[in-house]
């Protein structure tokens, strides 16, 4: 046995351990996320998960980040889909899986309380702003950062009724419409 197996197996158990995590924070929330739970669920000894994370908030902290990680590279994938009006990729932005949104809104009402978690929340915040601006940038709308704040806080408002209200049926593409609109006849400020 080479030294990099168990290295290998190491990193697969912990890969595990976090995909169990991030699974029962999308479920079942803050609350759910137990060094017993994500064990059970990633099918390892509880041991396991005190040896990879020193504490329940270590643990979390490490599921928030990959939720942000997962979340920040499906919002790129969404915004620089090539085609389709940017309107429609915002749309698709509100449209993604309802547990996931959950989980990361859970990260919001935490980090109000917790200073680790506010770093991964504005991780979160700051890589939407990100790939906000590069698709305004690319389809010819302003992108000065008082532009895409306006946009992404019009976002995370409309997230909210769709996500943590569960408002079915609610396209947006009127007020999105309004905004795109609204940022072409605003006066370009310098990036």
């Amino acid at each position: 046995m080479t030294g990099r197996e168990p290295q290998k197996r190491a990193r697969i158990r912990r890969e595990a351990l976090l995909d169990a995590a991030v699974t029962l924070l999308e479920n079942g929330g803050f609350p759910a996320v137990t060094h017993r739970a994500v064990a059970q669920r990633a099918g390892v000894p509880l041991a396991a998960t005190t040896y990879y994370f020193a504490s329940r908030d270590d643990l979390v902290a490490h599921a928030f980040t990959r939720l942000v990680e997962h979340e920040l590279t499906e919002t790129r994938a969404i915004l620089d889909t090539p085609g389709p009006p940017l309107q429609d990729r915002l749309t698709a932005l509100l449209q993604q899986d309802r547990a996931r949104q959950l989980g990361l809104w859970e990260l919001y009402v935490h980090a109000g309380r917790d200073p680790a978690l506010q770093t991964i929340a504005r991780t979160w915040t700051d890589g939407c702003d990100a790939a906000l601006a590069t698709a305004l940038r690319r389809d010819g709308y302003p992108c000065a950062p008082a532009d895409v704040r306006f946009l992404a806080t019009l976002l995370y408002g409309l997230w909210v009724e769709t996500t943590v209200e569960a408002r079915s049926g609610t396209t947006h593409s009127d007020t999105l419409n309004r905004a795109l609109r609204t940022l072409s006849d605003h006066p370009r400020e310098t990036p």
